[in-house]
């Protein structure tokens, strides 16, 4: 069966996590879909993915599959409830930095500089956490998420939002279903400023290098992966420098493999601006 494309794609792991927002956003429930539970309306893709890392890996990488596609850097955020040792309930954080405690890998969201959200850092488990002994957010999911994420999308359109939903005073056995619900809903005023933001940046990225991409893609062999690869770098570009205008050392580069190379270091070396 083909999808319509959609432009926002929005990850929770527990459905009272959604419910808030299909709600706001007037979303319907694909009941086509049978593997996870996922709600649409013209322009989002919100998909209930389950608790832990390989459910919310599943669940991006599928609704990927479905409704994404290579060209066109798409939005994604993933919401849910997090835990810290001293953090009021209901604090929303902007997540600045992801530990996944497993692997020990650091990610690094981009950070939305308008935004009036605090950035906190999370680490993401394999189990709930029954005690407060880390000075980090906890969570179960946003590890996964990312990384899984910037397979799909340029990292500056992925993003990650989390609020405090049990700490030392309240812990997280005294979670339940209509409280976390409650504590996204008081949220969605910031939520949807955020996605209004960073979607329009997603549609400057859409369109302002379509005629580099192709000329690349028709001059030098790139694989599938590849692809979506150079879009996402080309769009990297454009945020990291403000659409400045990209000068080819064509006689240095004689594959995909060789621009990708080639536009990770430009980038690397390019002042940021924003």
């Amino acid at each position: 069966m083909s999808y319509p494309i959609r432009k926002i794609f929005i990850y929770t792991a527990l459905p009272c996590e959604a419910k808030p927002l299909v709600e706001h956003y007037n979303l319907k429930k694909d009941v086509t879909i049978q593997a996870f539970m996922v709600y649409l309306n013209h322009e989002i893709c919100l998909t209930v993915t389950g608790l832990g890392k390989s459910a919310m890996a599943a669940g991006v990488a599928y609704s990927q599959a479905l409704f994404a596609t290579v060209e066109c850097p798409v939005v994604m955020l993933n919401i849910g409830i997090a835990g810290h040792k001293y953090y009021p309930l209901g604090s929303l954080f902007l997540i600045d930095k992801i530990i996944d405690v497993d692997s020990q890998r650091n990610y690094f969201p981009s950070v939305i500089t308008s935004s009036s959200c605090p950035t906190g850092t999370i680490q993401t488990f394999a189990k709930p956490q029954l005690s407060y002994n880390q000075s980090y957010l906890c969570d179960m999911e946003a590890a996964a998420f990312y990384e899984t994420a910037v397979r799909f999308s340029t990292s500056e359109l992925i993003f990650c939002l989390k609020i405090i939903s049990d700490n030392e005073l309240s812990a997280v056995e005294n979670i339940h279903p209509k409280q976390v619900a409650a504590l996204i809903a008081v949220n969605l005023a910031t939520v949807e400023l955020l996605l209004k933001h960073v979607a329009a940046k997603a549609e400057t990225l859409n369109t302002a290098e379509p005629k580099l991409f192709r000329q690349l893609i028709d001059r030098y062999h790139f694989t599938v992966n590849e692809r979506m690869q150079l879009k996402n770098q080309l769009s990297r570009w454009n945020v990291v420098t403000d659409q400045q205008s990209l000068e080819l050392n064509e006689a240095s580069l004689h594959s995909g493999k060789d621009v990708l190379r080639w536009l990770n270091l430009k980038i690397d070396s390019a002042d940021f601006y924003l």
